[in-house]
């Protein structure tokens, strides 16, 4: 057997796989794994960052994208206002790197395996390096509307708050939902996986922070870490006890 399912804990599946491999190890086959897919996914925010602000930046796009914000300025509330600082609250670093944390504690815990805790982590991580990377490339002034936040010194492409949000609660939603047996609730961690961290790209629209492409780009580029990293690192026991029988053999 690949490895043998211990039961249900409250609709939740935990699994023991036999021959677990250890953080290291998981870690090694990650990184090796991962290394090209992440460099070759920064390539393109850098160009798509290079795109709109060399190319496409006197075009309709770029129209289109100030319009937007202008728009969000107009539709202001005191409530919306309070109800969007919130908002950008979810994903602000120190949130971001208090849930992955977390969450990759409770997953080690729950699933008595690395897969799942080395998985949240690379992929939050990898945005971070990507962004960060970006910003040193990419020189984009914030949107010339009113902002309600204190702009920080760094680029308005992309938005590092979109792309944390998106890899850090899709990510959890997509390993909850992985390991449970309803099907309501496998949607229902994914629908709210995918909402979180469009309310966050909306509450950074809305406070003036950022360009639609911005966060669009964000929020795709938060999406592609994880649908490679969960097709390079599949959850399945069987593919992630492979490693071990090969060396064993």
């Amino acid at each position: 057997m690949a490895g043998r399912r211990v039961g249900y804990r409250g609709g939740v599946s935990v699994i023991k796989p036999a021959g677990e491999q250890s953080l290291g190890q998981e870690l090694g086959i990650a990184l090796r794994r991962l290394a090209l897919p992440v460099l070759l996914i920064g390539g393109v925010v850098v160009l798509l960052g290079w795109l709109f602000t060399r190319v496409l930046d006197n075009s309709d796009l770029a129209e289109a994208d100030s319009w937007v914000d202008r728009e969000l300025v107009q539709s202001r509330t005191a409530t919306g206002n309070d109800l969007t600082h919130y908002g950008s609250l979810l994903g602000e670093t120190p949130t971001i790197i208090g849930l992955t944390a977390l969450a990759a504690i409770a997953f080690r815990v729950a699933f008595r395996r690395w897969r799942e805790s080395v998985l949240l982590v690379l992929c939050v991580s990898g945005q971070a390096l990507i962004f960060m990377v970006t910003q040193m490339l990419i020189d984009r002034q914030r949107p010339p509307v009113p902002r309600l936040d204190d702009s920080p010194p760094t680029s308005s492409f992309p938005s590092g708050h979109t792309a944390a949000a998106t890899a850090c609660y899709l990510g959890i939603a997509i390993v909850l939902a992985w390991h449970t047996r309803h099907v309501w609730l496998k949607w229902l961690l994914v629908v709210l996986g995918v909402l979180l961290p469009l309310t966050v790209a909306f509450c950074r629209l809305y406070r003036g922070m950022h360009y639609p492409t911005d966060t669009t780009t964000s929020f795709l580029l938060g999406l592609s870490l994880l649908a490679v990293g969960t097709r390079l690192l599949p959850l399945s026991t069987a593919a992630v006890r492979a490693p071990a029988l090969a060396r064993r053999r």
